[in-house]
């Protein structure tokens, strides 16, 4: 399933990410996945929430700098080897991606995805 994911750009200081994360939290939206890829001065958040729209304004009023992306919201089974089948199924089908990451929501696993090429991995999923 495509849906929206939140990247927000932050400055690598303790208790930055709490502070964002507090600011969603105050207004009710649920964090349904959760990354973080940094480097010596910044890092990445992306966030899969439960309003994404909400989020996102309140996010640009606390002047913190968001972008929304879309990315693909794929159910896996819960069990050994699912993964690999996932991945075995972009190989199969040359599909490059940028980054992924793997969460867990009511109880089932979803991994998200950003491929290259958006509307040719949804063909395979």
């Amino acid at each position: 399933m495509n849906t929206k994911q939140l990247s927000i750009f932050l400055e690598n200081r303790v208790g930055r990410t709490k502070e964002v994360i507090e600011i969603l939290s105050k207004e009710g939206i649920n964090i349904l996945a959760f990354t973080i890829a940094d480097s010596a001065e910044f890092g990445i958040l992306r966030l899969i929430v439960s309003d994404e729209e909400k989020a996102l304004n309140l996010l640009k009023n606390a002047h913190i700098s968001v972008i929304p992306t879309d990315v693909l919201w794929i159910e896996i089974d819960d069990k050994v080897g699912a993964l690999v089948e996932t991945l075995s199924k972009l190989e199969k089908n040359n599909i490059s991606i940028e980054y992924m990451y793997i969460c867990h929501c009511n109880n089932k696993p979803y991994i998200v995805i950003r491929p290259i090429d958006m509307d040719k991995c949804k063909g395979v999923f």
